[in-house]
């Protein structure tokens, strides 16, 4: 398997990939939806506000996670995992742990403090993240479901409280993500 940094030719693959993927899992109006944030997320956002990975097996792309910029009042160089899609087939196999670390070592090489995610917590923790509360770093905007809002240090330092709001890309700047 090969873990690498997306490409603008790989987009529309990656559109399917959510959209499939969602679809399997959710139904396929959030299937849809998460295809489109996908699509909107690598088109839409200023470049140096996103990094996009891909695991590719038998020239097929079989996962993609995005990380986008998210911006703390404090001026914390933050970023936020989400999505993240494993073909429904390689699901259970390590594919998703392996390329968010890839997509995480990634980031510290060009000097990111932390991430955040929005998500399960039991398959998270298996990557280093940790539940925090908005007591430590508030999300940008209202979650339906707060203890999926997790975070990790890039630099081993403990997670200090974070003050002040926090924004995402225009493309997740909706509620209907939180």
């Amino acid at each position: 398997m090969k873990l690498l940094t997306y490409s603008p030719s790989h987009i529309a693959e990656i559109k399917q990939l959510f959209t499939q993927v969602f679809s399997d899992s959710e139904g396929e109006s959030e299937g849809m939806l998460i295809g489109n944030l996908a699509y909107q997320l690598l088109t839409e956002t200023d470049p140096q506000d996103l990094y996009g990975f891909i695991a590719i097996e038998d020239e097929q792309i079989v996962g993609s996670i995005v990380f986008t910029r998210l911006v703390f009042e404090s001026g914390i160089n933050a970023f936020l995992l989400s999505p993240v899609a494993i073909q429904t087939s390689y699901q259970g196999k390590g594919v998703g742990q392996q390329l968010i670390r890839f997509g995480i070592n990634q980031l510290k090489e060009r000097g990111v403090g932390l991430v955040f995610t929005y998500g399960d917590p039991n398959f998270y923790s298996k990557v280093g993240f940790n539940p925090i509360s908005e007591k430590l770093a508030k999300a940008p905007l209202k979650m339906t479901y707060p203890e999926g809002w997790l975070g990790q240090s890039l630099v081993g330092e403990a997670f200090e409280p974070i003050i002040g709001n926090s924004y995402c890309v225009e493309a997740l700047n909706n509620p209907e993500y939180w």
